[in-house]
């Protein structure tokens, strides 16, 4: 058995997004050496890309030597995009910090493992504070058409402004000391509305958590270890009570990967939904963790969501300006919709982007192909990429009907030197009829042209940036692969604490509660002696 004294660290953090961020700072004020392992690159603001055109900066794929903060992910079932950063996904997510209904707590695989109601509400309100969650300040153009299409179909009432990790201040620009954290935080800038959260702040004004949970686990002590990615989980000796021996290499590397050891006594996975399934999986196929329960990669949800929109092709408007999810509306008890913006010339999605038709499979194909014979200049528009920030409205559409996917490693003929994860199941709906008819009515009466995703035209495949489960708690190893304290089944010292371990369709936005779970996970932890 390996002496304590020994190991390098008390925990080993894998990933630095709002799960991981959370357990190092709250490690790190308990008194324990923490080491936070995140594959992705540190950014600052003079770093950021100025649009989504310069791809180099802005899309994660180090094997093409695209050393962005951006991932686009395709799966059979499913388009999932996500972050690569220290800070994790906050540098590039929208702000949006909403709370799932009460309901939630009584659906899925954490259904009565916890007084869920009564516990969360602290913990949201740790997150809440840490991430300087406020009501968004800035109503931009697309904001208000959002608000002018709810009216016209009956839903006005519904319209509300966001909450949003954002700081405000004094006004857009104006520069201050730390406001959040009694002058122990970095200084902080008024946000100007420019809409570009999510290709990276560079105004200083987005409370990514590389200025709150991370900023203050690095000055108590946490090292991160940026461009570092796990590749092997190995118990010291039997159940990991001895702790564990993590073997890294460099994630931005072709060639010289610099191989290395780090040992800790606790190892927090957060690597995100698909990473730290992906780690896992691997680790109980080589052997390593082979008492992993079977409902690994089980329960994956990613809140039944649609991207779709209304163009407005010509110069007369400019949705490009404001917060990246200014504000939202629910068009039944089942389905909401939030406004989404890019910054003006961050055009690149709208590479992606094509005429919505309504249908399923390939007859919504041959509608779509006959739309384009009946209305070419509008179908080409519609596509047209240059301009699409300025001229689109985008419509991030979400639901609280439940559907999950199952993952699994496999070796897939194109790529046989190495299984992949892939998704099996059911198919997600790609195509919510209400959110189209709203769509579609929307265009037609205030002179735009409904979009949608090729994706989701030509491959059934949705897109989301809210990939969650994987890990999901359960009473035993038979119904889930943690426990309601995060803790492993089958190990000792092994915690999932991320998007993994969410049990039940939340409807909303995620960020705030995995941020409110890992706050309660960390409650668990005593002070280091």
């Amino acid at each position: 058995m390996a002496a304590r004294e020994s190991l390098d660290h008390d925990y080993v953090v894998i990933g630095s997004g709002f799960g991981g961020s959370v357990s190092a700072c709250r490690l790190a004020e308990k008194g324990y050496s923490v080491a936070v392992i995140e594959m992705g690159k540190r950014w600052t603001a003079e770093d950021f890309p100025k649009t989504t055109w310069n791809v180099r900066r802005w899309i994660w794929r180090p094997g093409l030597k695209l050393h962005g903060f951006y991932n686009m992910r395709p799966f059979r079932h499913v388009m999932i995009l996500c972050g690569n950063a220290v800070g994790g996904g906050s540098i590039t997510y929208a702000n949006t910090m909403l709370s799932p209904p009460d309901t939630v707590w009584g659906e899925g695989s954490w259904k009565g493992l916890a007084d869920w109601v009564h516990e969360m509400p602290a913990h949201y309100a740790s997150a809440r504070r840490m991430l300087g969650v406020t009501r968004n300040e800035i109503l931009g153009e697309a904001d208000d058409m959002l608000k002018q299409m709810a009216d016209d179909q009956g839903v006005g009432s519904s319209f509300y402004r966001t909450d949003v990790a954002v700081y405000f201040g004094d006004g857009p620009g104006v520069a201050k000391p730390d406001p959040y954290f009694n002058g122990d935080g970095p200084a902080r800038s008024g946000c100007i509305g420019c809409g570009g959260c999510m290709v990276g702040c560079r105004y200083n004004a987005k409370n990514t958590l590389d200025k709150n949970y991370l900023y203050l686990a690095e000055k108590r002590g946490a090292q991160v270890m940026a461009e570092t990615r796990v590749v092997d989980i190995e118990p010291l000796e039997g159940d990991g009570a001895a702790g564990y021996r993590l073997t890294t290499e460099r994630s931005t590397a072709w060639f010289a990967k610099q191989r290395r050891t780090v040992t800790a006594r606790h190892v927090v996975l957060a690597a995100s939904a698909l990473g730290t399934m992906d780690l896992l999986m691997r680790m109980k196929q080589r052997g390593r963790l082979p008492a992993l329960s079977e409902r690994l990669g089980h329960d994956v949800r990613t809140n039944s969501e649609s991207i779709v929109g209304v163009r407005f092709p010509g110069k007369q408007r400019d949705m490009s300006k404001g917060i990246a999810i200014g504000s939202g509306i629910h068009i039944d008890r089942f389905t909401h919709i939030e406004a989404v913006r890019y910054s003006r010339g961050s055009d690149a999605l709208g590479m992606i982007a094509t005429m919505l038709v309504t249908g399923r499979g390939w007859r919504r194909i041959f509608a779509w192909m006959w739309n384009s014979i009946r209305h070419p200049i509008r179908w080409l528009r519609a596509g047209w990429p240059f301009g699409f920030a300025r001229q689109t409205l985008i419509f991030l559409v979400m639901q609280t009907i439940d559907a999950t996917l199952r993952f699994r490693l496999k070796r897939r003929w194109y790529w046989p030197f190495t299984r992949l994860l892939v998704t099996e199941g059911d198919r997600i709906p790609t195509n919510i009829p209400a959110a189209n008819e709203f769509v579609l009515r929307a265009a037609r009466n205030f002179g735009g042209i409904a979009i949608t995703s090729s994706s989701e035209i030509l491959f059934d495949m949705p897109m989301t940036a809210h990939c969650i489960g994987g890990c999901v708690m359960g009473a035993t190893a038979a119904d889930g692969v943690i426990d309601h304290q995060h803790r492993v089944h089958g190990y000792r010292n092994l915690y999932v604490i991320d998007g993994a371990a969410v049990g039940a369709n939340l409807g909303v936005n995620p960020s705030l509660t995995i941020t409110a779970l890992a706050e309660r996970a960390m409650s668990f932890i005593p002070n280091k002696v």
